[in-house]
């Protein structure tokens, strides 16, 4: 029990602390079958790192397996590393140009069929509304689509592709902002009309209000003959004079010019309409048994 626990330990202990690390230093030292050795042994963990580790480790498989002459494995490991990064190609310093144009070869024959698939993915995104995820895997599409390696093949998708990253982008796009709605600006203020004379069923004017409007006694000889109300029209000037006077409703013959008389005299604070003065038309009642007026 204490050896088997003693080689474990030594074992553990003799593990390299970058495994992929030392694989890639003996793959750049020609010793591709302890590289390989290596690489096959080698299970990547779950973790943020995962599809990042396991590509490493079919990329150097793929270039060991070339560099060793075993083309239909490479192959195998090739196709594993495109379809997991279909932009990923070895570089000058990686390999030399035989694996370089391998891995060009395998990159040709998989670009449809990893563009399809990739289209099926962004347009299920797209069916159900996340506009976002639609938006980058069509962009993914699109760039796939227009790789060399593509050679123009797929120009119909390319076309689908295009319009549904158009509509992925106009949907994922904030909804504008409602137009402010600004209160419509007040009416100007009404401007008197000139010459006019107004009344009080006018809109936005202001009645004057009398100053001086004394209603004379009525005679004691006319009493009897009188009738109980009369109304009076007087046209009121912008300065608050009388300016005219009419009997529309007769109390007494004589008493009539008697009133009409003492109306010329009488004094108003002007009619307004918005501040200005205006000519105004008064009725007022005039009620003889208790001696007062009424404005109508």
């Amino acid at each position: 029990m204490v050896v088997t626990i003693e080689g474990t330990a030594l074992a553990q202990s003799a593990a390299p602390a970058d495994p992929i690390g030392a694989a890639r230093d003996l793959y750049s030292s020609a010793r591709y079958d302890e590289a390989l050795a290596m690489l096959n042994e080698m299970h990547p963990n779950d973790g943020p790192n995962v599809s990042i580790e396991r590509r490493s480790i079919e990329q150097y498989r793929s270039l060991c397996l070339l560099a060793l002459g075993r083309a239909s494995e490479a192959e195998s490991a090739i196709a594993a590393v495109v379809t997991s990064d279909p932009w990923y190609q070895p570089n000058e310093s990686d390999a030399s140009p035989r694996v370089r144009t391998a891995f060009s070869d395998v990159r040709q024959k998989l670009l449809p069929e990893i563009a399809n698939g990739r289209y099926a993915a962004a347009k299920q995104a797209y069916d159900r509304k996340d506009y976002a995820a639609a938006t980058q895997q069509f962009r993914q599409v699109m760039a796939l689509l227009d790789d060399p390696d593509m050679r123009g093949r797929l120009a119909d998708l390319k076309l689908l592709a295009k319009g549904f990253l158009d509509l992925s982008l106009v949907a994922s796009m904030p909804p504008p902002e409602p137009p402010r709605r600004e209160a419509p600006p007040p009416p100007p203020p009404a401007q008197p009309e000139p010459n006019r004379i107004y009344m009080s069923d006018d809109l936005n004017v202001l009645p004057p209000s009398p100053i001086k409007q004394n209603v004379p006694r009525l005679p004691g000889g006319m009493t009897a003959q009188a009738r109980d109300h009369g109304v009076l029209e007087v046209i009121i000037d912008e300065a608050g004079r009388v300016i005219a006077v009419t009997i529309r409703q007769s109390l007494h013959v004589q008493y009539d010019a008697v009133l009409m008389n003492a109306a010329r005299e009488w004094r108003y604070q002007p009619a307004t309409v918005n501040g200005k003065p205006v000519k105004y038309r008064k009725l007022i009642q005039v009620n003889l048994s208790r001696q007062e007026q009424q404005q109508q």
